[in-house]
């Protein structure tokens, strides 16, 4: 409740206003006395008048409160409204649900390992927890498991980087999310070749960018032509996103391929390229994986992303990581510092195990392999068998 006085030469007025909740007018009761002389009101009789005043508002709010709600305003973003929920999680969750239930499913939808993790990573995990390392890692992630993962790229993608080229996520999903919204301005184009992960559109999205999608087809092993490419590179194209080993459709990029998609973007200065490299270690030979920053002209330009979940079996873990000029890794620093902050320190200490298993993972990894590549075989020789059915043999898990 609200007191005014005002004292002129002759009159003396006092007001009071009495709002309550809300902003309405109707709500609100507000009266002004003249009186003979200021000096003559004491400030007991205003207290008074006040107290009587707020009980004439109280009513008149009671009275009004009725037939005039309050409707609260449940709207949403437009950029939120312009997403898409994911449907990979949507049919995980169904199936994860359906088993819970007793069900027996066959569970094709999220990109998930179904082996343990390797027991000398889990202990890592487990020895982290022993160990005290539970507290908040520094937000691009610590300098033990950046290090370790310059020395993975060093020797295992022949591309070099500084620990603070390197920041650490919550799984690579995050990674590629951050770097979108940290290189796109509104009205850019992000262009995207299909069959593509879901999650790609809708994050260009959420960065108020416009996806621009690139078909591929089965005779040329779903892997995208230059020449479309060239086509369709505009002066509001940002960024070129490029899964290779490919998810959903299995194929592997060659170097002879990814060095004709390098001349093209090198024409473009405000093109850079975002390389998803999640998959790399998931492949069957002869198939051999390239780095796209390896190439040429191209680490200037190339934001690499990789992580823990594929290879070591570490999906509940949510490890992963970005990798590429500082100027574009320090703004997605910054903007890990203001949603999720540091990765775990336990699933960090784990990270460091994985990388420590020598060459692609080593013996561990190539196990895994072994029975991927097994059961990538039965079923491609069944469905062959499949009359009207036609298939691009995948080259990774």
């Amino acid at each position: 409740m609200a007191i005014s006085l005002h004292n002129s030469t002759n009159i003396s007025r006092v007001g009071f206003a009495s709002p309550f909740l809300g902003s309405n007018s109707a709500s609100k009761v507000s009266i002004s006395v003249s009186l003979p002389s200021f000096s003559n009101l004491s400030f007991k009789s205003v207290e008074t008048s006040s107290q009587q005043l707020y009980r004439i508002s109280a009513m008149s709010k009671a009275e009004s409160s009725s037939s005039d709600q309050v409707k609260v305003d449940i709207s949403l973003s437009p950029r939120v409204n312009s997403v898409k929920p994911s449907k990979t999680v949507a049919i995980t969750d169904h199936a994860t649900a359906l088993a819970q239930a007793g069900v027996p499913v066959i569970r094709l939808a999220a990109g998930e390992p179904d082996f343990d993790t390797p027991a000398i990573i889990a202990e890592a995990g487990i020895n982290a927890i022993r160990e005290g390392y539970t507290r908040y890692s520094p937000n691009a992630g610590t300098l033990e498991l950046r290090t370790a993962i310059c020395h993975k790229l060093k020797e295992e993608n022949g591309i070099s980087y500084t620990p603070d080229q390197i920041v650490v996520s919550n799984g690579a999903k995050q990674s590629i999310l951050q770097a979108v919204l940290a290189v796109c301005s509104p009205g850019d184009e992000v262009i995207i070749p299909a069959p593509y992960w879901v999650s790609y559109p809708e994050m260009a999205r959420l960065a108020d960018a416009t996806p621009v999608i690139l078909p591929t087809l089965i005779s040329d092993n779903f892997l995208l032509d230059p020449e479309l490419l060239e086509s369709n590179i505009t002066e509001k194209s940002r960024l070129l996103i490029l899964c290779s080993p490919s998810n959903p459709t299995g194929s592997v990029y060659p170097k002879k391929l990814l060095e004709k998609i390098a001349e093209i973007v090198a024409k473009h200065p405000r093109l850079l390229v975002l390389s998803d490299e999640i998959y790399e270690h998931i492949i069957y030979a002869p198939a051999t994986h390239t780095s796209f920053a390896s190439l040429p002209g191209m680490w200037e330009r190339t934001l690499t992303v990789n992580g823990f979940s594929k290879a070591f079996a570490m999906t509940g873990w949510r490890l992963g990581y970005i990798a590429g000029p500082k100027n574009f890794i320090a703004a997605c620093n910054k903007i890990q510092s203001q949603s999720t902050s540091g990765a775990s320190s336990i699933a960090q200490k784990a990270g460091v195990a994985a990388l420590g298993l020598g060459y692609a993972g080593g013996e561990v990894v190539s196990t895994m392999v072994k029975a991927f590549r097994e059961r990538r075989d039965f079923l491609v020789k069944s469905f062959g068998e499949l009359e009207g059915v036609k298939i691009s043999e995948p080259q990774v898990s």
